[in-house]
């Protein structure tokens, strides 16, 4: 992958290379195999490259076709490529060499604007079409590598990275407002329903799924691609379904594993990062690599306070798929110096914007950090898992059988249900019936932002028409958070945002299978008696795995694991300096214009002297590590 940046003068003026200069020169604190340069009168490109695909080692990129009069450059690694191949009728000879960026340009040449339609892998490109004196990029369906940029009615500025356009003497540093009130409003982990903004009034970024053209300065953005409901998949058995999904995620799998160097993936003691790492084992095995796994465990002197249904210390469920799945080197991490705390601000300095994922922030860092020094130059993950391979909730799916009226489907599933978990059915029955018929709200969230602040930038009305709950009173159905995973963009960029940053710092593409388009795709055509059957939830890949898992994880729904539980507890060192520094915001007039400084008091009072384990989940916590990382962002940038 790789960090791209350029210029573009809407206005005939010709390229001030001192700009490109300086674009190109603040990249360098990232490592890089190649950085080049390529310009015309009107158009700059750059890229700093790190060569992760065979095909990249001594890439040039930014690349020029004399032969089609295009340039581009490019951060993108394409799954498809046999595809593509096939339709642009490639050579064979041609084809062991190509690079990503040739390939995507040989698509454009053929599609032109259409050619994001047809790319699957996650990618961000920017293509100067000579002939046509047309500008044309586009990002990936989910976002997966950011792209950012700056426009005024003369120049358009692009970057991978934030910082290098903030560089551009012709920029000026401002605080987006309306971006930060959504920040401060939306108690879940959205950053901004508006996925074009940033936390930088003058920077835009390019949005998932969207492309951009400009010419003749006219400027215009298309949305290429919408994750629908698919026609339903009908096939004669079950065993055909199970085949189906391992045919096909063997396939994705197999597709992001194209490197010449190690390859890492994240391990959790369930389904989904097992899944990713028992077909990526077997696939490596054929080439006679080896796969290394990173997993985040508590510190040793943590105990576990968490619910019988969850556990800390997923050790025991890790060791047993490794010892499975075979071929795996593993890692066990506790990262015993690191905290949620201590880690803020490097991750304000990697993302260049607030972040709310704090409890799991030190491990996320830790392990990019363990396998950057094993030469790892490609991290699998499974972390959209839970809406596509490992989809299917029993208690969700027995309500939406009661609302329709199937009621001999219905029985059968809380009868099996019922035997499978040894719970009294009508026990289960007055839950599906809460879910079904939802009539009790529950704790409404505190409010972070200053009221004020939110009633000057109507952030809470702009949420309502997205449909964003900000009071925590409203039982979401898990069908339509699912449906909304997928049509609304905002949900996409914090996962870019994260995978860019720390990939360019370490020199590691992250990959995630299970957020493939072809996965998405075929898991939203399979019907929903297929992920739950015979009261069983995640049915279809509990089946589809028998014999790539073991029982203990393939079939385990009593425990779940929890990631993060002991943030507090590595917290407790540098407990007294947290309060000290909490005190201080919550009595800061800066911070006041933006903060709801009254919540943050009642949160203070109600943890400062009692630090306890189990409260790092607490919305009472959550206020704190939101409010610090705020302050100290704002205190350093503006």
């Amino acid at each position: 992958m790789s960090a791209i940046a350029g210029l573009y003068h809407l206005n005939q003026e010709p390229i001030n290379l001192h700009h490109g200069d300086i674009l190109m020169k603040s990249l360098h604190k990232f490592p890089a195999d190649s950085i080049q340069i390529w310009n015309d009168e009107r158009v700059l490109f750059g890229c700093h490259n790190q060569w992760i695909t065979p095909e990249s080692v001594n890439e040039t990129l930014p690349f020029y076709d004399y032969a089609r009069q295009l340039a581009i450059t490019s951060d993108a690694i394409i799954d498809n490529r046999e595809e593509l191949f096939e339709r642009l009728q490639v050579k064979n000879s041609d084809r062991l060499n190509m690079t990503d960026s040739q390939l995507i340009l040989l698509a454009y040449y053929k599609w032109e604007e259409e050619t994001p339609k047809y790319l699957v892998g996650e990618f961000a490109f920017m293509i100067w079409d000579q002939k046509q004196r047309k500008l044309f990029g586009a990002r990936d369906f989910s976002g997966s590598r950011t792209l950012y940029f700056f426009i005024n009615q003369d120049k358009l500025a692009f970057c991978t990275t934030v910082e290098p356009l903030l560089n551009l003497p012709y920029i000026e540093k401002r605080l987006n407002e309306e971006w930060l009130s959504e920040f401060l409003a939306i108690p879940i982990n959205v950053e901004s329903v508006d996925s074009s903004s940033t936390v930088y009034q003058n920077i835009k970024q390019i949005p998932p799924s969207h492309s951009i053209t400009i010419i003749d300065g006219n400027i215009k953005f298309s949305r290429y691609s919408f994750i629908k409901n698919e026609v339903k998949l009908k096939l004669k058995t079950n065993e055909e379904y199970e085949e189906a999904f391992r045919e096909v995620f063997d396939k994705v799998v197999r597709s992001k594993l194209r490197t010449t160097f190690n390859i890492g993936s994240h391990l959790s003691g369930g389904l989904d990062s097992g899944s990713v790492v028992s077909f990526a084992a077997r696939a490596l095995d054929e080439q006679k690599k080896q796969l290394y796994t990173y997993s985040y465990v508590p510190v040793e002197d943590f105990v576990d306070w968490t619910p019988k249904s969850r556990v800390a210390d997923e050790r025991p469920f890790i060791s047993s798929t490794v010892e499975h799945v075979g071929n795996i080197r593993d890692h066990y991490l506790d990262f015993k110096d690191k905290s949620p705390l201590s880690e803020v601000d490097d991750w304000l300095e990697v993302l260049e914007m607030p972040y709310k994922y704090y409890e799991n922030s030190f491990w996320l860092k830790g392990i990019y950090e363990k396998a950057a020094q094993e030469n790892i130059r490609v991290l699998l993950n499974g972390q959209r898992g839970n809406w596509t391979i490992s989809w299917g909730h029993a208690l969700d799916y027995q309500a939406s059988l009661l609302k329709q009226f199937k009621l001999v489907h219905f029985y059968k599933e809380l009868h099996s249900f019922s035997e499978n978990h040894g719970v009294n059915k009508s026990r289960v029955m007055t839950e599906v019936r809460k879910k079904a018929f939802p009539s009790s709200a529950g704790e409404p969230y505190p409010m972070l932002i200053n009221p004020e602040f939110a009633r000057r930038t109507k952030v809470f009305t702009k949420l309502e028409e997205h449909n964003i709950d900000v009071k925590g009173t409203i039982r979401q159905n898990v069908f339509t958070m699912k449906r909304t995973q997928f049509e609304q963009l905002y949900y996409w960029n914090i996962n870019g945002n994260i995978s860019t940053k720390l990939s360019l710092r370490h020199s590691i593409a992250e990959r995630d299978p299970t957020n493939d388009l072809r996965i998405i795709q075929f898991c939203n055509s399979v019907p929903e008696s297929q992920y739950v059957l015979n009261g069983q939830d995640r049915s279809l890949i509990r089946r589809a795995t028998k014999g790539f898992l073991p029982d203990n994880v393939r079939l385990n729904n009593k425990t779940r694991g929890i990631q993060g539980s002991d943030g507090i507890h590595r917290m407790a060192s540098s407990w007294s300096s947290f309060i000290d520094e909490m005190h201080s915001v919550s009595k800061d007039e800066v911070m006041s214009e933006f903060l709801n400084l009254e919540e943050v008091r009642k949160a203070l009072i109600s943890v400062e002297q009692n630090p306890l384990p189990e409260k790092v989940f607490d919305d009472d916590f959550r206020i704190l590590m939101r409010s610090i990382i705020v302050s100290r962002f704002i205190k350093k940038h503006f």
